[in-house]
Formats: structure tokens, C-alpha cells, sequence
């Protein structure tokens, strides 16, 4: 909604005033000019009561324009300048009114005039001020005159004063209707032209803003786009599509796409009405560019509709399926050995069955009294080499197939004591180890701790190999944030294994966490890919590393409270 006195910016109401002091200056200097000739051929002297006056009006006028320019330049409201300037007017022209007759005049019209230049410039309320400036004015000259109390130059009127009361009342009345109805009419429509400009310039913003961002759309997507005219010329090469066929937009748009891009002739017709009807909505294509470089695209078609309907041109789509190949081409790949990895873990399930019956049988061949020492030792080596096989599969099984996980609340550092306390009454703990402990306060952490044991158990083993005539293997347990971007405040806690061996060389670092990769004699190479695989299930990470005073140093990282890993996701 249009306000009854809204402003004008600054630059266009600066605008709006220089205008009006010229034509002001144009209008006026024309209008007294004339009147002097006119008056000068009558009397036939060029000075008198009446030249004087209008020449003086004139002097005024030049000076008073003078003025005003001087003060566009050095006030800043110019609202205000602009009601001087008409109510100026007002003045100026009552004493041209006066100048030429008083009631006889004829010049009453050039209020009209300064009430429209006051509604064209100040709208409603402008001219609506000037309007009742110009009826004050124009009342009062008339009352005046018709009284005797003034008496303009040029003016018969006084022998005829009894006659025209009625005459002045109804000119008045006549004249200040006539005013205020020149000053609503014109605010009107000049109201609604502002009004009109406004709309049309808010439409013309939102217009070049949606033609940006169409631009922008165009230019930012990833997919190649390229619209064809009905003679199959190029139209819209948008950035994607100039990286795509590297060329640049400026060199393919006008030309036949046909003729710069040839493999499209299968798929498009000789004009947009001969777009094939019975063409997949999505082709793939294998696309040859320079040199060896050869890709997968996928090329969507469809008819540029007009709103009436009209087809007037193709669009056509391209999109870069290369890497989306090679995925599911791993995905292929990765469910192949998925079901290898299944094959393997039957069959090594089954294989525990026939070892265990064979160990068995062997084990109560062993115990004959007739056994002689060499086929005694035979039977050894072979039950040795069954157990070595039975862990191995045990092992694979474990990396294959782990435990499902059963998650509780417990204490971390119990845990840790109790697999040190099993792991130190095993057959594979050396009496030359020490071991070490730095641990925080209890720490109570939701996890399995079944499965922590196993990582533990495994580790130890590492630790005690490494360490053949002995040493130390320190334990450090803190808690900690998580560097996961997904959870960057999740809590966690770090556990920190060193033991003071050799550590690893740089290939043994490489495939730490490989199955099946080892430098032992006689390892599987699945210790530590257990533990791996372990530590991801429960939602945590490992590395390995050598100490900068020596030995090896594994770290895991798991979550304090797994509750915490899926809260997002509940």
C-alpha cells in the first residue's frame, strides 16, 4: 500500500528540483516577456508602472533561482528546499496576479500549476499544502482588492466594486475548488505512478536476481548441461559441459552439436521434432576424450517445451559415471570375496570336527606300550602341528566370524588386572617381563569386556615375543575426546600398550593390521588383525607405532559410552 506522503529518495527529488527551477525559469521568463511586448506595443513607452513590476518580477526570479541552486548543492534535506520553493512559488505567483489586474487577471491558472509540480514532486500531502498556501493567497488578493485596501497595477475594478460582490465570492470559490481538487486528482496519479516505479523496479530486482541465480544454478551444477535449438544448434553450454568435452562455451554455442560432438547422432534426429521415441530415459555411454582417457556417462534426453506447448529444442544431460562404476565394480568385487571369506570359514569350521578325531586317534596311539621312540616322536610332531592347525583355525574363525557383542557396564581397569592376572598363568608369560600400570581414577566405560580381554590377550602375546629374554610393558589408561567429526565430544577412553623389544621395521609397519602377514616362525599373522577387528566393532580405533626411546607401542581408543555412538540415530 502506497503512503499518503511517501519520500523520495535523494538523488531523484535533487533531479525533480533542477527541473522545476528551469522550466520555472522557461515558463515564466516567456509568460512576462510576452507581457511586456504586449504592453509596450499598447503604450508605446518601455518603462511604466506595469514594466517595471514585471521586470523586477524577472530580476527576482533569476535571483532567487540563483539562490536555489546554490542550496541543492549544500543542503541535505532537500524535502524541505522543495516546500521553500513551491511555497515560494505560491508567492511569486500572487504578485503576478497582482502585477497584471487583481480580479481582471487572467493568470490565476499558474496556481494549477505549482500544485501539480508540488504533487508530482511531495505527492498527496505536498500538494495538498500548496493547494491551500495557493487559496489563502488568491482569497486574500481578491478580498483585499475588492475592499480598496489594495490596488494592483493595471486593475479598472474600483467604479465597479457595488456590481461584482457575488462575481468575487463565486471566482474565490470556483478557483479554490478547483485547487484542491487539481492537487487530490494529481497526487493520485502520481501516487500511482510512484507506486507503478516502485513495483516495476522491485519486479526488475527480483527479475535480475532470479536470472543470477538461474546463472548460477546452471554454472554450479556438476552435471554437463547443453539445450539445443529446433536445428540441433547449441544454445547453453553450461562450465560442467565445457570440462567435460574441454571445449570452451564460446566455441560450441551456435554450432550444430551433431557436427562438434558426433557420437550424439545416434540419439538425436536432424530437428527437435525428430527426437527418438524410443530411447531409454537414461543412455550410458562409454565416451573416448583425448588421448586414453576414456569414461562413462550417462545421457539424459528431453524436449524443450514452450509454455504453449510447442517443442522448440532438446536438453541434454551428461553425467560423469566413472567413479560410480569402478565403485560398484569394487562392490562386485568386495561381495565375491565376502562369499570366499563365508567358504572359508565353513570350511574351516568343518575342518575342526576331523582334526579333533584325528588328534584323538593319535593321542591313544601314542599311549601303546609297543611304541618305539622314533614313530613315538612322529606322533609328537604330528600332534603338535594338529594343535598349531587347530589354533590357526580357531584364529580365523575368531577374525571371520567374531562374537556377537553383549555390552555392559564395567570397570576398565579390573579388566585390565584380571587379563594380565590369566594371561601371567598361562604357558606364554615370561617370568623375565615386567609389567607396569599407570592408570587414572576408576574408570567405568560401557562395552564388552569379554572382547576387550581377547585384544588384551593378543597383545600380550605380541609383547611377549617381542620381548624373548625379557623386559617391561608399560600400561597407561586415560580418558579422553574422541576426534570423530561425526561426535566431536564423544568421550573415550585410550589404552596404551609399549613394550621395550625391538619394534617394528618399516615393512612390518606397513601391514601391521594385514591378515595374515607375520614375520614370526611358524605364525598365522591374524593376531593383531583380530584385534583390529575387534576394536572397530566395538566401535573404536587402533594404531601402532614405534617409541621414540625404543620398542613397540599400540594404542586403542574406544568409546566411554557405546549409548552415546547411536544416540544420534534413536
Amino acid at each position: 500500500m502506497v503512503e499518503s506522503d511517501p519520500k523520495k529518495p535523494q538523488a531523484e527529488l535533487s533531479s525533480s528540483l533542477q527541473k522545476l527551477m528551469f522550466l520555472r525559469v522557461l515558463f515564466v521568463s516567456i509568460l512576462l516577456g510576452a507581457s511586456i511586448v504586449i504592453q509596450v506595443r499598447e503604450t508605446k513607452t518601455y518603462f511604466g508602472d506595469i514594466q517595471t513590476f514585471h521586470y523586477l518580477l524577472i530580476a527576482t526570479l533569476y535571483f532567487l533561482t540563483f539562490i536555489y541552486v546554490i542550496l541543492l548543492k549544500i543542503v541535505k534535506d532537500l524535502t524541505q528546499l522543495a516546500y521553500v520553493q513551491l511555497l515560494t512559488d505560491t508567492l511569486f505567483t500572487t504578485a503576478i496576479i497582482y502585477s497584471t489586474g487583481g480580479i481582471e487577471s487572467i493568470f490565476s491558472f499558474l496556481y494549477i500549476l505549482t500544485i501539480l509540480n508540488a504533487s508530482m514532486i511531495l505527492y498527496r500531502k505536498g500538494g495538498m499544502i500548496i493547494a491551500s498556501s495557493g487559496s489563502i493567497l488568491y482569497g486574500l488578493l481578491l478580498d483585499l482588492h475588492f475592499y480598496g485596501l489594495i490596488h494592483p497595477i493595471g486593475s479598472p475594478i474600483g467604479q465597479y466594486i457595488e456590481y461584482q460582490r457575488s462575481y468575487i465570492f463565486f471566482s474565490i470559490v470556483v478557483n479554490i475548488a478547483a485547487f484542491y481538487c487539481v492537487a487530490f486528482l494529481s497526487s493520485y496519479l502520481s501516487e500511482q505512478i510512484r507506486k507503478g516505479r516502485v513495483e516495476l523496479e522491485a519486479k526488475k530486482e527480483d527479475i535480475i536476481k532470479l536470472e543470477a541465480l538461474n546463472e548460477w544454478i546452471i554454472r554450479s551444477i556438476t552435471s554437463g548441461l547443453i539445450t539445443l535449438d529446433d536445428q540441433n544448434r547449441i544454445i547453453l553450454f553450461n562450465p560442467a559441459a565445457e570440462k567435460f568435452f574441454d571445449s570452451p562455451a564460446n566455441k560450441m554455442i551456435g554450432k550444430n552439436v551433431v557436427e562438434t560432438i558426433p557420437f550424439l547422432k545416434d540419439y538425436i534426429g536432424d530437428h527437435a521434432g525428430a527426437l527418438h521415441q524410443d530411447l531409454p530415459r537414461f543412455i550410458d555411454i562409454t565416451y573416448q576424450g583425448q588421448g586414453d582417457d576414456s569414461r562413462f556417462i550417462r545421457l539424459s534426453l528431453s524436449p524443450l517445451l514452450l509454455p504453449d506447448g510447442n517443442r522448440k529444442g532438446q536438453i541434454l544431460i551428461f553425467q560423469d559415471m566413472t567413479e560410480i562404476k569402478k565403485i560398484e565394480e569394487e562392490m562386485r568385487r568386495v561381495e565375491g570375496l565376502a562369499l570366499i571369506g563365508e567358504l572359508a570359514a565353513g570350511i574351516a569350521h568343518e575342518i575342526r570336527n576331523p582334526m579333533a578325531s584325528i588328534s584323538g586317534s593319535i593321542q591313544m596311539l601314542n599311549e601303546n606300550p609297543g611304541m618305539d621312540d622314533v614313530n613315538g616322536r612322529l606322533m609328537d610332531i604330528v600332534l603338535r602341528e594338529i594343535n598349531r592347525l587347530n589354533h590357526l583355525v580357531n584364529d580365523f574363525l575368531l577374525f571371520a566370524r567374531p562374537k556377537s557383542t553383549n555390552f555392559h557396564i564395567f570397570e576398565l581397569n579390573q579388566v585390565i588386572m584380571d587379563s594380565l592376572e590369566l594371561f601371567k598363568n598361562s604357558g606364554k608369560w615370561n617370568q623375565n617381563m615386567k609389567v607396569k600400570t599407570h592408570f587414572d581414577d576408576v574408570i567405568k566405560m560401557e562395552s564388552d569386556p569379554e572382547q576387550i580381554k581377547q585384544v588384551l590377550w593378543n597383545i600380550f602375546i605380541n609383547a611377549v615375543d617381542e620381548m624373548p629374554d625379557g623386559g617391561i610393558l608399560d600400561i597407561h589408561i586415560k580418558e579422553m575426546e574422541m576426534a570423530d567429526a561425526s561426535h566431536p565430544k564423544q568421550k573415550g577412553v585410550k589404552i596404551v600398550l609399549r613394550d621395550t623389544g625391538k619394534g617394528f621395521n618399516e615393512e612390518t609397519l606397513s601391514h601391521l593390521f594385514t591378515p595374515f602377514y607375520t614375520t614370526k616362525t611358524g605364525g598365522a599373522g591374524l593376531g593383531l588383525a583380530i584385534v583390529k577387528r575387534i576394536v572397530e566393532g566395538l566401535k573404536g580405533k587402533v594404531t601402532g607405532e614405534n617409541h621414540p626411546d625404543g620398542g613397540a607401542v599400540i594404542t586403542v581408543l574406544l568409546p566411554l559410552r557405546i549409548n552415546n555412538v547411536y544416540e544420534t540415530h534413536s
